[in-house]
């Protein structure tokens, strides 16, 4: 798997935060956590904190990442836990989905690939969704001046609508933006979507 720049940033950032044991939920993930049920893919977990209180709901959670750090966490957790989260290290940029599942979910992960891929990949998590299943979608938008954790060779700031606007034929169950204060005067905004697709 090649190294870019966000898988390093974020490799780093969940080492120190794995030694701090910062498993709460970030407001994207409570917002999703409800509409979890069944079979569920977290694709980009982080973690793994979404995949852990979706496993306490009942939940069998396939969890995805590229960070190292993040993957060995979540297994030796899951192994303490004997928690039915299954995690993999995936290069998530062009990971082909295997099967359907009942949710799937992608916090903060798409904006991180060029364009052409984020769209791409978008559209695989969409077909992997069972009909009446659940797709949970965040990503930062148009508007967000901070870009630290970027590579500069490819990201994506998706439109402020776009996302929802992927999901015609669905039912949007949630949709919102949020703007977030981040370092040096720079702004992070998020837009979130939990569609529900349609049934056959």
């Amino acid at each position: 798997m090649s190294e870019n720049k966000s898988i390093a940033f974020f490799d780093e950032q969940f080492r120190r935060q794995s030694k701090d044991v910062a498993f709460k939920l970030n407001p994207f993930e409570e917002v999703a956590l409800p509409y979890l049920r069944g079979e569920v893919l977290d694709f980009g977990c982080g973690l793994g904190n979404l995949a852990f209180a979706a496993a306490k709901r009942g939940c069998k959670v396939t969890a995805l990442d590229a960070s190292p750090a993040a993957i060995e966490l979540i297994r030796l957790r899951a192994a303490a836990e004997n928690a039915p989260v299954l995690a993999s290290l995936a290069d998530l940029r062009d990971y082909s989905i295997i099967g359907e599942y009942d949710c799937i979910v992608s916090i903060g992960l798409l904006m991180f690939f060029d364009c052409s891929t984020a769209s791409k990949v978008l559209s695989q998590l969409q077909a992997h969704v069972r009909p009446g299943g659940i797709a949970a979608i965040n990503v930062l938008v148009e508007g967000t001046t901070y870009l630290d954790m970027f590579d500069p060779g490819g990201y994506c700031l998706f439109g402020p609508a776009e996302i929802q606007g992927r999901f015609e034929g669905w039912t949007i169950e949630h949709s919102v933006c949020h703007d977030f204060e981040a370092s040096n005067g720079t702004l992070k905004r998020f837009s979130t979507v939990i569609a529900r697709k349609p049934n056959a």
